[in-house]
């Protein structure tokens, strides 16, 4: 069974936020996700700077398996990049909650993160 993380929102394209302040997010894909991709060999991320519209691909994860889309759950622009992905990757399906986070977006406000589902929600639809 993957782990939902209590304390974050999340998209059902199985990516996180995390709320860091009243107008930044930090961004990833869920344990479900990592688990359903794969050992992971290559994340693509956008450049910082770049302006990021909800549910619009903002890069790509490459695994074993596949390469998926990564779906942006809030628009904004990006803040910062993970930078240890690009010479550790793995870092995704270790710890897809810590050190496997990928993007960091400024949004206008919280009510950029209307729509996103609680853990609780999540974790139901998961496991539909």
């Amino acid at each position: 069974m993957s782990q939902v993380a209590s304390n974050l929102l999340y998209s059902k394209e199985h990516e996180w936020v995390e709320v860091l302040s009243d107008n930044k997010v930090r961004i990833g894909i869920t344990d479900f996700a990592q688990n359903q991709l794969g050992d992971i060999v290559f994340v693509e991320m956008p450049e910082v700077g770049a302006k990021v519209a909800q549910d619009d691909s903002v890069g790509s994860v490459e695994s074993v398996k596949t390469v998926s889309d990564i779906y942006c759950p809030v628009s904004g622009k990006v803040a910062s990049v993970n930078s240890s992905l690009e010479d550790a990757p793995e870092l995704v399906n270790s710890s897809p909650y810590g050190d496997g986070w990928m993007i960091e977006v400024e949004i206008s406000g919280r009510e950029a993160l209307e729509g996103l589902l609680t853990a609780a929600e999540y974790e139901a639809y998961t496991n539909e």
